[in-house]
């Protein structure tokens, strides 16, 4: 118990340490602006605009948001159904849909602990073996990664000019601002990914004594068999498309959530591709459901198309709380008091 709080508390203060470097540097690049355009300083918050800014939002583009990311999920509760059935489950539709709800609400408070969560709460109502739900689970994220690196090739096919155009305007000094590879933001984000490996290099055989680590021998057969699952699909071309359809509504989200604020409304559909692949770098890196690392990437994206640091920063935690703060949360509050009931037999 005392190991999975330390846990959770490291993982919050990575989460609150990136956040306030985020609004550190916004909030002097607003200040700033503000003494350019002969702004007092008492009449300029950055607190304030954001709270404006809130208030500027278009509430239909953010209900589409949010109908975008039920319809992703659901692609995936139907993938998954798909994944359970060569081993010989036949899964409920609800239970698949309630508990991936149930893993992005655990995801705020540890990351990666959603995946955990979400393969016991399924191993608990359907009766399935725990090794073979999470080797169902490692194909879902090998999906998810496959796709991940289609999306980021599509992204620099279309949008790899802009990016090169920054970077070297960045070089000569030019108006478009600092290069992107020494955006501070970036560096940040970097930073926080190379000390993550190094820990893992320096207490991997530590980690490796682990009772969890000598338990995988025992499991190994059984997770085998989930892996194997993908080999067996009786409908692949329904799987493929479950798996392109989960990530063009999490592109969906993103190009809604770009329509919903006024200064970011009129980008382009390229544009929300790169902006969106930025993002979703920044859930690469483990902190609380994306806080702080996503605001970083996601600013550093939108400056590609002249976006400031403050209205860039509004976006960011617009898109966050819409969906990482107000749709987890109430959809863990939910499959919470659900999954009980639909399962009381």
């Amino acid at each position: 118990m005392i190991k999975k709080i330390l846990q959770f508390l490291l993982f919050l203060g990575i989460g609150v340490l990136v956040m306030w470097l985020v609004f550190r540097s916004q909030n002097t690049a607003f200040q700033e602006q503000c003494r350019l355009d002969g702004v007092p300083s008492d009449q300029c918050s950055l607190t304030d605009k954001l709270l404006h800014d809130f208030s500027t939002v278009n509430i239909g583009w953010i209900l589409a948001v949010l109908a975008a990311f039920t319809v992703s999920n659901m692609f995936r509760a139907w993938r998954w159904q798909m994944l359970m059935e060569p081993l010989g489950y036949q899964v409920r539709f609800s239970n698949a849909f309630l508990t991936i709800l149930l893993g992005y609400f655990a995801n705020l408070g540890l990351p990666r602990m959603g995946e955990v969560v979400r393969a016991g709460s399924l191993s608990r109502y359907e009766n399935v073996p725990l090794e073979k739900v999470m080797g169902t689970l490692v194909i879902d994220r090998l999906m998810d990664f496959i796709c991940l690196i289609i999306v980021v090739g599509l992204a620099f096919l279309f949008e790899g000019k802009i990016l090169l155009q920054f970077i070297e305007s960045g070089r000569q000094g030019g108006s478009g601002g600092s290069s992107l590879l020494t955006h501070p933001l970036v560096l940040t984000a970097g930073a926080l990914a190379v000390l993550g490996g190094i820990f893992l290099l320096v207490f991997w055989k530590k980690l490796m004594e682990l009772a969890i680590f000598k338990k995988i021998a025992s499991i190994a057969i059984g997770f085998r068999d989930g892996l194997r699952s993908v080999f067996q699909l009786r409908r692949p071309g329904l799987f493929l498309f479950f798996s392109g359809g989960i990530w063009l509504m999490f592109y969906l989200q993103c190009y809604f959530n770009l329509l919903a604020f006024p200064p970011t409304a009129q980008l382009s559909l390229g544009a929300a591709l790169m902006v969106f692949v930025f993002g979703t770098l920044g859930f690469v890196i483990p902190s609380p459901g994306g806080m702080g690392t996503f605001h970083a990437l996601a600013i550093a994206g939108l400056a590609l198309y002249g976006i400031g640091g403050g209205d860039a920063f509004s976006y960011a935690n617009i898109a966050f709380f819409a969906v990482q703060i107000f749709y987890n949360l109430v959809g863990g509050i939910l499959a919470l008091t659900l999954l009980p009931i639909l399962n009381r037999k």
